[in-house]
């Protein structure tokens, strides 16, 4: 631990406006800093992978700056008073946030309190196969299949998959060959009343001309799955530009002269690097302190992101409107199929069924379209330090357009906001084991069930913070499937997610935390009223006098303070 004195240190992203003096530390995981305040000793946790970037900014007569930018967009202003102790910790931070090797991450030192039995129980937690046998799969249309067993086809895919019943081991392993990474097509999500399924693949490898006859009888196979219909959509989640030039790489899109029984759709979202840039812009405008109106409106269209989650939430309407209404199977692809496929197909699960938008359903959604299938998380969210040009917020576009729809749907959620951030915080954090590496064999590899934690029991002990008072299961479930407006009316910015600046200035409690507090004590007060008519002779109820609300001792004299943000750190490890 290296500890430096004098510092000043302003937190941006609070809303703070005067500079705490204190003492700033580093240990192996943290940047701490321990206001010198006697009566408040307040601490100010950073997890080093949770930084995003470490700046220099000219030097003040005050002494010299660092500025700390983190992952889920605070920054932390640092002024050091020695030019030399400045320079000592801007390298330390640099290079403890930058960690070049998996055994350096966080999450093979963080140790809660759980013994080895409880850990490994923690990997169980989700059970997809569980969830598969909800849909109703296997069936007489859809089979497991070994033909992935010890990643031999395909090595960024799981090793347990379904795939059409018609469809024969030769017909799977040529039909890989002809798509990009191996990435054949494979079940997502199958329909139980309309017997439609989702299936995911990458692009083929066709170039100008080229096809393959076991990738169309692949095709073929996914058609004859459903009894129903006589064809399938392919869905391409790209601009049909992008497409197109792919195929001067001798990869591109499906030839329908070829695959006779397909009606292709582009959606046009587009590629990691314009989200990765359209990001930096919508921070920005997160970090704008009192604008304007016509710069707030400018920076926001300026950014282009609402236009690029739109896209996002199209894709799924599509993909949910074809399987449930008319009947028809969908086939979804961009480039390798692990970061735009997995929004489509994710999104259309969350429209089509309403198991996935309580909160263990939605931890399913996520370890079964995102980590199962390969979403390169260590590279998307930079958990190791690599190439920039892979860093992208592909699975932070898809929880925004849930949190868009929970705008739309307030009551079709069972969890609220504060679990969606967390869960972003999470994903960046690597905290845990559950989001580390880029595929399901890279984990095995890397033997994280044995040296690491997952997450879906910790969000799960901690559910009452993230749920939905509005949430009815009832109409959620009568709902089915949920149809969004998607017309640029209905999108909003996500200012909890981004403008931290704003807040806590002043702090106040948001409608769901009140109605939450609000059930709370109401619960509360029947619990009490049982209890007195339990000990009241003859167990009459009017010896209990209720508090009506504007009472004295009503609940709208008594507002629970705003609960704490969710947090960036949990489980802290002391220093």
């Amino acid at each position: 631990v290296i500890p430096v004195e004098n510092v000043r240190l302003l937190d941006r992203s609070s809303g703070q406006r005067k500079a705490s003096v204190g003492t700033l530390y580093l240990s192996a995981t943290h940047t701490i800093f321990v206001e010198n305040n006697p009566e408040t000793r307040k601490e100010t946790w950073v997890l080093h992978s949770m930084v995003s970037s470490v700046d220099r900014p000219p030097s003040t007569p005050s002494g010299s700056q660092l500025v700390l930018r983190c992952k889920d967009f605070r920054v932390y202003q640092i002024l050091v008073p020695q030019e030399r102790d400045c320079v000592d910790v801007h390298a330390s931070l640099v290079r403890l946030s930058r960690p070049e090797k998996y055994s350096e991450l966080y999450c093979l030192s963080f140790n809660p309190s759980v013994n080895k039995e409880e850990r490994e129980a923690s990997w169980s937690f989700i059970d997809l196969m569980a969830d598969y046998k909800r849909m109703g799969v296997p069936n007489n249309l859809w089979v497991s299949t070994t033909v992935n067993n010890e990643y031999r086809v395909c090595d960024t895919y799981p090793s347990e998959l379904f795939v059409p019943k018609s469809a024969s081991t030769g017909v799977i392993v040529g039909s890989s060959r002809f798509r990009s990474r191996g990435r054949f097509p494979a079940l997502s999500y199958f329909h139980q009343d309309t017997l439609a399924a989702v299936c995911r693949c990458s692009q083929p490898l066709s170039g100008f001309s080229g096809r393959c006859q076991e990738d169309e009888l692949m095709l073929q196979a996914v058609m004859k799955s459903n009894p129903g219909s006589d064809y399938i959509y392919v869905v391409d989640t790209r601009p049909k530009l992008n497409a197109m030039a792919n195929r001067a790489a001798g990869k591109g899109y499906e030839n329908e002269d070829h695959y006779t029984n397909i009606k292709l759709q582009f959606i046009g979202i587009e590629n990691i690097h314009v989200m990765r840039s359209s990001q930096q812009k919508i921070i920005d405008v997160g970090e704008m302190r009192a604008p304007s109106m016509s710069d707030f409106l400018w920076g926001l269209e300026n950014s282009g992101w609402l236009k690029h989650i739109k896209a996002v939430l199209d894709a799924g309407v599509f993909i949910a409107r074809a399987v449930a209404d008319e009947g028809v199977s969908v086939l979804v692809h961009c480039s390798d199929g692990w970061d735009r496929t997995a929004q489509a197909c994710s999104v259309a699960s969350i429209l089509l069924d309403p198991f996935y938008r309580t909160l263990r359903g939605f931890m399913v959604l996520i370890e079964r379209d995102w980590v199962s299938f390969g979403h390169k998380f260590s590279h998307r969210y930079a958990h190791l330090d690599g190439d920039p040009k892979e860093v992208s917020p592909v699975i932070d576009q898809f929880l925004e357009c849930v949190w868009q729809l929970s705008e739309q749907f307030p009551c079709a959620f069972e969890f609220n906001e504060r679990f969606l951030i967390t869960l972003h915080t999470y994903i960046y954090s690597c905290q845990y084991g559950s989001f580390m590496g880029n595929c399901q064999k890279e984990r095995r590899d890397l033997r994280l069930r044995e040296r690491s934690h997952s997450v879906w029991p910790q969000l799960w002990k901690d559910r009452s913070d993230y749920t939905n008072p509005l949430y009815q299961a009832e109409q959620s479930q009568s709902q089915g499937v949920l149809k969004p407006n998607t017309s640029p009316f209905y999108f909003k910015m996500w200012k909890g997610l981004y403008n931290h600046v704003e807040k806590s200035v002043p702090p106040r409690q948001s409608p769901a935390d009140y109605l939450s507090a609000v059930r709370e004590e109401s619960q509360q007060l029947e619990e009490e009223l049982t209890n007195h008519q339990e000990v009241a002779p003859g167990g009459t109820a009017h010896q209990h006098q209720h508090h009506q609300p504007g009472s004295r001792q009503g609940i709208q004299h008594n507002t629970p303070p705003p609960p704490p943000p969710p947090p960036t750190n949990l489980e802290i490890p002391p220093v």
